[in-house]
C-alpha cells in the first residue's frame, strides 16, 4: 500500500501545490487516512540562507522556551512564527506546528568539516530523542515538509499547500502497517536537505538501525522509513558517494548478478557491498529521495512494489501509479517501470 509521487522542473520553475494534492488525493485508495504530508522546495526565498526548521510542539507555552534556549545556544533564530493551518472536519489537530529560520554558529563546532550540516543534525537528534514535547520534522534550507495524520485532501487543505510554490515537491500518502498512524510518522521523513517517501517496509530495519546509529544518528519516530532519510545523509554528504553509488549500497545486486559482470563492475560492486552490507535494506519498497539539486527514484531488487516514472518538457515525474502523474500532466510521455534495484534520477541543469 502506500502512494507516493514526486516532480522535480529542471529549470527551477515554480508549481503551485494544488497539482501535487490532486495526485496525490487520486491515490486514496493506498491509504487508511492515518498520515499524509508533502515537501517543496523553494519555498523561502527570503529566508533561503538559512536552515527552515519546522517543529511539532505538544503544547507552545510550556515546550518552546527549551527549543528556543537550545537554538539560541548553537546559532542566531532570525525569524520564528507558527505556520499557518486551517481547522478541517476530517483532522484532529493534535500539536501546533512551527517554523524557525536560524543560523548555526560555526565556532560551535570549530573541528567540523561541515559545521553547519553537523550542528542541525546534533539538535535534531536531541531534540527528538528527549522526547521533551517537541519534534523535529524538517531541517534543510529553502525546503519545508508539510504532514500530519489524516488524508491526503485534509492534510492538504490543513496547511493550504495550494499556496506554496516549489520547484520540486515529494507527497506520500500513508497505510500504516507495523506501527500506528501519528504526525511524527507520517511521511516525508527529512534531515537537511533530504526528504524521503516509501512504500513498503524495510525488513532489515533492525541491522540497519543498528548500523545508522553507529554514526551517531538516532532513530526516534517509531517507523521504517526514517533510518533511509539518515542512510542517504550518511553516504551521500558524509561518505561522497553519488546518488547512483548510494543506491547501489542499499539495493545492490544479489551476489550471483554480480558474479556475471565484468572485472571492473564486479570489483566496484564487490567493495560496495562488502564496506555497506549493514546499509544494504531488505524487503518491498519503492523509495523516492530528493535535495535541493535532484530527484531519485529506486525500488527493492526483486520490484515488489510498484515505481513508473514519465517526463514532460523540463519536468521529471516518479509515482506509485501513472494515473497519478497524469493528473498533474495528462499529456506526460516516456512512462517507463524502471528495472529493479537501478533508479532514476532527475537533475537541476546547471
Amino acid at each position: 500500500m502506500c502512494g507516493i509521487i514526486g516532480v522535480i522542473d529542471r529549470r527551477r520553475q515554480l508549481m503551485d501545490g494544488s497539482k501535487i494534492r490532486e495526485a496525490l488525493a487520486s491515490m486514496d485508495e493506498r491509504g487508511s487516512g492515518e498520515g499524509a504530508g508533502y515537501v517543496a522546495y523553494g519555498i523561502y526565498p527570503d529566508y533561503k540562507e538559512y536552515y527552515a526548521i519546522h517543529v511539532f510542539f505538544d503544547n507552545i507555552r510550556e515546550h518552546k522556551v527549551h527549543l528556543d534556549n537550545l537554538l539560541e545556544k548553537w546559532g542566531t533564530i532570525v525569524h520564528d512564527e507558527q505556520i499557518k493551518t486551517y481547522e478541517q472536519p476530517g483532522l484532529r489537530k493534535v500539536h501546533t506546528p512551527w517554523r524557525y529560520f536560524f543560523r548555526p554558529d560555526r565556532s560551535m563546532m570549530p573541528k567540523s568539516l561541515t559545521p553547519d550540516e553537523d550542528i542541525i543534525t546534533h539538535i535534531v537528534m536531541k531534540v527528538n530523542s528527549e522526547r521533551n514535547g517537541a519534534l523535529i520534522f524538517s531541517s534543510g534550507k529553502n525546503l519545508g515538509v508539510f504532514k500530519a495524520a489524516g488524508w491526503p485532501e485534509d492534510v492538504a487543505n490543513f496547511y493550504r499547500i495550494d499556496d506554496y510554490k516549489g520547484y520540486l515537491w515529494l507527497a506520500h500518502n500513508r497505510y500504516p502497517t507495523n506501527t500506528a498512524g501519528w504526525w511524527g510518522g507520517a511521511h516525508p521523513f527529512n534531515l537537511l536537505n533530504w526528504s524521503v517517501v516509501h512504500n513498503g517496509e524495510i525488513t532489515s530495519y533492525g541491522t540497519n538501525q543498528r548500523y545508522i546509529e553507529s554514526y551517531g544518528y538516532k532513530c526516534t519516530m517509531h517507523t521504517d522509513t526514517e533510518v533511509v532519510a539518515y542512510l542517504v545523509d550518511l553516504l551521500v554528504r558524509k561518505h561522497g558517494l553519488s546518488e547512483e553509488m548510494a543506491v547501489r549500497a542499499l539495493a545492490p545486486p544479489f551476489w550471483k548478478e554480480i558474479d556475471r559482470m565484468l572485472p571492473k563492475e564486479q570489483e566496484l560492486n564487490r567493495a560496495i557491498r562488502l564496506t555497506y552490507g549493514p546499509a544494504l535494506m531488505n524487503g518491498p519498497f519503492a523509495i523516492c529521495v530528493a535535495n535541493e539539486n535532484s530527484l531519485v527514484g529506486f525500488t527493492d531488487r526483486i520490484k515488489l512494489r510498484p515505481l513508473v516514472s514519465g517526463e514532460s518538457g523540463d519536468r521529471l515525474f516518479i509515482s506509485s501509479e501513472e494515473a497519478a502523474i497524469r493528473r498533474i500532466d495528462p499529456d506526460v510521455g516516456n512512462i517507463t517501470m524502471p528495472k529493479a534495484g537501478e533508479p532514476v534520477i532527475g537533475r537541476l541543469y546547471s
